[in-house]
């Protein structure tokens, strides 16, 4: 295990009634079973398998959402019909003053093709786990990820992953000068603590909802085993876009030590701070890591490792995770996740 230098993708309590049956019918969804996951085309490695949570991919057809239904969050004024979540050209704002002034690509894209940043990343830029948490990396890195994206050099080990896809298509399509707007954007935001890190041998049944999101299904707790389960803490509230409860994610016991002991160690190459700095907040253009979403940085250490993923910075990356195996990934975005940005 050598220097981890790892390129970060770009890519409430319910209140409503209606909400809360809408909820309740999601909930009621079979929990995945890994043996019935869709094939999955790419650059899959034999001898590594792709790590189906990180890559998460619908399993089932999902009932479709009431659009007239009204969405409230706790400590918003707003409210905002499930069309309105869903409006990719007007982000939800739930809470406009926890953050600047949205530039017009951030709030409201450029149709037909570019849709708003922030409806995925969110007005806060703190992401979630199936696209990117983009709040506080360098806007150079920003800027090179979409070009990487144009031109191919940035892939993903999977075609099966359409909030992936649709990055991808978005960049494809973006121009210099808004792509510059919205990464001076999002790297002036201060990325907050948004991951609860929690180890455990048992943990709650899911399944993949209609966002390539983990979602928790009713039925009793199954072992961990070699993965890490990453869930929202309020499911309505992120399922409406919202901006301020974030994520739990469930880690193997003992991974966070050890996880720990790998990246400042090294395993006989450079410690992780060597690039990223000594509390992993960054270093220049070099990304931060420190409290960022262990299902994003499990993708691009494994993206990197199948050769998916290129441009600046890959070179350094592959003989890095060359050798890395699936349990040691695990341990060390847990711990990477596990520390305060």
């Amino acid at each position: 295990m050598r220097k981890i230098v790892i390129l970060l993708g770009i890519s409430g309590l319910l209140l409503g009634g209606a909400a809360l049956a809408q909820q309740g019918a999601n909930r009621g969804a079979a929990a995945i079973d890994p043996a019935k996951l869709p094939a999955q085309n790419g650059k899959i490695l034999a001898n590594d398998p792709l790590p189906y949570w990180a890559f998460a991919v619908a399993t089932h057809p999902w009932a479709p959402q009431d659009p007239t239904e009204k969405r409230r969050l706790k400590d918003s004024k707003k409210v905002f019909t499930t069309a309105e979540v869903n409006d990719r050209w007007n982000v939800p704002d739930w809470f406009p003053a926890s953050h600047p002034e949205m530039p017009t690509i951030v709030e409201h894209g450029r149709k037909p093709e570019v849709s708003a940043c922030a409806f995925c990343h969110l007005p806060n830029g703190q992401g979630k786990p199936e696209n990117s948490s983009v709040a506080g990396l360098p806007a150079n890195y920003i800027v090179q990820q979409v070009k990487d994206m144009r031109s191919g050099a940035r892939k993903s080990s999977t075609n099966r992953m359409n909030s992936i896809k649709s990055m991808v298509k978005i960049a494809g399509h973006s121009n210099d000068a808004e792509v510059k707007i919205a990464a001076d954007y999002f790297s002036k935001l201060k990325y907050k603590k948004w991951i609860r890190v929690v180890e455990t041998d048992m943990v709650p049944k899911t399944d993949i909802d209609r966002r390539n999101m983990l979602i928790v299904v009713p039925g009793p707790k199954e072992p961990i085993g070699k993965r890490i389960i990453e869930t929202p803490e309020d499911e309505h509230a992120i399922d409406s876009r919202g901006s301020m409860i974030g994520f739990v994610a469930y880690v193997p016991k003992g991974s966070v030590a050890r996880g720990k002991k790998l990246v400042e160690s090294g395993a006989g190459g450079f410690p992780c701070a060597a690039c990223h700095g000594p509390q992993f907040h960054g270093n220049g253009d070099v990304p931060p890591l420190a409290g960022r979403s262990p299902s994003q940085l499990t993708r691009q250490l494994y993206d990197f490792k199948t050769g998916a993923r290129n441009g600046p910075g890959a070179a350094m990356m592959k003989p890095q995770v060359e050798k890395m195996t699936a349990d040691q990934r695990i341990d060390i975005v847990a711990y990477l996740s596990s520390l305060n940005p």
